[in-house]
């Protein structure tokens, strides 16, 4: 023991606490450590430098729950992360990995472990006078991982006596080497100036943009050999936020399409085809079950989720790590890919439709969608979506958005116009064309930026109908599109961006149970969605003939919501 202090000693001088928090390890975990395969050629594993950062982590103690007071004995999958983050050295003898992104569902002691990397950056890395600061989306976020290190060290004889814990400001600094460990929260993206050798992002998803991102790891560490950004998360619903664009940073580095040999990508989640109801997915997804949550909860969690829809997404996003459109998924995708029946435009020829139209922003997506309907009890309501972008703005929304759309289009499934806004006058002529082929007997429209499209289209000999995006208008349909979905008399052919857009709603639900989509909630774009709605309440309003309405012979639907 006497003999590996010493040594250790000469590995790092100037703290007084690399002796203090030695202790020998035990060897299961070692014996079948194998270095991370992100480790450059001329970089080499110190077994000296990852000891020590794995033995003072474990030398401090749990301090919430049934744990609490007992030694933080860390579990396989936080020990390779330390050992490779501390232990993989560059020849010139300064850390290789500067960034770990760590993607993990919750209650696998996310918070225990930050808290413990902060502590091990401020008090003992042996840098000094070290920034170390904890960032989150609010002060209150941020103040779980400080509560935590506080704790911690108010546990630890030999942190508490050389450690201030400044409260109300929350700071602590460790007095040897003058250092501290400070909350941060969005809203302090302003304060410029930093000296950063550490940086604890907790719940990376939560931030509401990119600028404490930015100034916490574009060049604030500049002034230090090896500082570290610890980047620790569960997955989220915003494909635009700062997160997920760090997300498919680390998949492409994790599957080889990308090279930084900088970043340390650690991602633990079920993948996108997976059975979410299968408890070998959630042990795979959750590489603490059964140690800090119990499989009954993750259980529990799942059967809750199987007998309420609107909880599945919820189950995915924090139970298995999964990015999802948003935290509530009103679609049942399952059901509407169950409707992917044959929809063949040439068949089509000649029938009574009707068109919904949605035309957003002169820069977002058009969409205008055909329902078809059924010609007989034992026929379907039909659709035909068609979508549009302005040409230019392609491969800018390709690499902003993470959208496939240069595929779509080469698919035939998105067309674009010239320039780089929609070209209504090419849209309308479109819809033209479409009336030569067809019967399109209304189309309805949002009130709203339509104008002159709508008057041009009455010039062609079109009935435009304003359709109103409230919940007196949008209610029936919607809850309408969804008893068809469930009773597989919907057929939409499985159109990529319609099954997208589709995915993307949100719904709000007002005091008397009307129910609507929610552009702004919604993550992504769903102007298919609200084009088919509003085409669909035509052709159930209208149908085929000038009969009464299916409102008007039952009234309007009402489900449980």
């Amino acid at each position: 023991m006497k003999t590996e202090i010493q040594s250790l000693g000469s590995v790092f001088r100037g703290n007084s606490l690399k002796a203090v928090f030695f202790c020998l390890k035990g060897g299961d975990f070692l014996a079948n450590y194998k270095t991370t395969k992100f480790r450059e050629k001329d970089s080499k594993y110190s077994k000296a430098h990852a000891d020590y950062a794995v033995n003072f982590i474990e030398c401090l103690c749990h301090t919430k729950g049934t744990w609490a007071g007992k030694p933080f004995k860390l579990l396989s999958w936080q020990e390779q992360i330390i050992r490779d983050l501390f232990g993989v050295i560059k020849p010139n003898g300064y850390r290789q990995f500067n960034t770990a992104y760590i993607e993990i569902p919750k209650k696998m002691g996310k918070s225990e472990l930050a808290a413990a990397v902060a502590l091990l950056l401020c008090c003992g890395d042996g840098e000094e006078r070290a920034e170390v600061y904890g960032c989150a989306a609010d002060r209150q976020q941020a103040s779980i991982v400080f509560e935590v290190a506080a704790d911690m060290v108010r546990m630890c004889p030999a942190l508490n006596k050389r450690v201030k814990i400044l409260t109300a400001t929350k700071r602590i600094v460790y007095t040897p080497t003058n250092s501290f460990y400070q909350v941060l929260s969005a809203e302090a993206y302003s304060k410029h100036g930093f000296n950063i050798h550490g940086v604890v992002f907790d719940e990376l998803h939560t931030q509401p943009n990119r600028k404490l991102f930015d100034v916490m790891t574009k060049g604030s560490g500049d002034a230090r050999m090896q500082p570290l950004y610890f980047l620790i998360t569960t997955a989220g619903t915003d494909t635009k936020s700062i997160c997920y664009e760090t997300h498919q940073k680390a998949l492409d580095i994790l599957e080889g399409r990308k090279i930084d040999s900088t970043f340390y990508p650690v991602i633990y989640g079920a993948e996108e085809g997976d059975d979410w109801t299968d408890p070998k997915v959630w042990k795979k997804a959750n590489p603490s079950l059964g140690i800090t949550v119990g499989l009954d909860k993750v259980k529990a969690a799942c059967e809750s989720a199987k007998q309420n829809p609107a909880e599945e997404n919820a189950f995915r996003q924090l139970r298995l790590n999964q990015w999802v459109k948003q935290a509530i998924r009103w679609m049942p995708m399952e059901k509407w890919d169950k409707c992917t029946f044959t929809v063949n435009p040439d068949d089509l020829e000649g029938r009574v439709c009707y068109g919904g139209l949605d035309l957003s922003s002169t820069t977002d997506i058009t969409a205008f969608v055909l329902v078809f309907p059924p010609e007989d009890e034992t026929d379907k309501y039909r659709i035909l979506p068609y979508f549009w972008i302005p040409e230019e703005q392609m491969d800018l929304r390709v690499r902003r958005d993470h959208v496939p759309y240069d595929v779509w289009e080469r698919q035939g499934f998105l067309q674009t116009t010239e320039g780089n806004v929609v070209h209504y006058g090419y849209i309308e002529k479109f819809i033209e064309n479409l009336g030569e082929k067809y019967n399109i007997r209304e189309i309805a429209f949002d009130r709203w930026g339509a104008v002159q499209m709508v008057q041009n289209l009455e010039g062609m000999g079109f009935t435009v109908v304003p359709f109103g995006q409230g919940f007196k208008d949008m209610s029936p349909p919607t809850k309408e599109l969804m008893k068809l979905v469930l009773e597989e008399r919907i057929a939409h052919g499985g159109h990529p961006i319609l099954r997208w857009m589709m995915d993307n709603i949100f719904i709000r639900t007002d005091p008397a149970g009307n129910i609507k989509a929610d552009k702004e909630k919604s993550t992504e774009k769903i102007d298919g969605a609200i084009a088919t709605i509003m085409g669909l309440d035509r052709a159930i309003r209208c149908g085929n003939v000038s009969t009464e309405s299916v409102y008007d012979g039952r009234g309007i639907l009402f489900l449980s919501t």
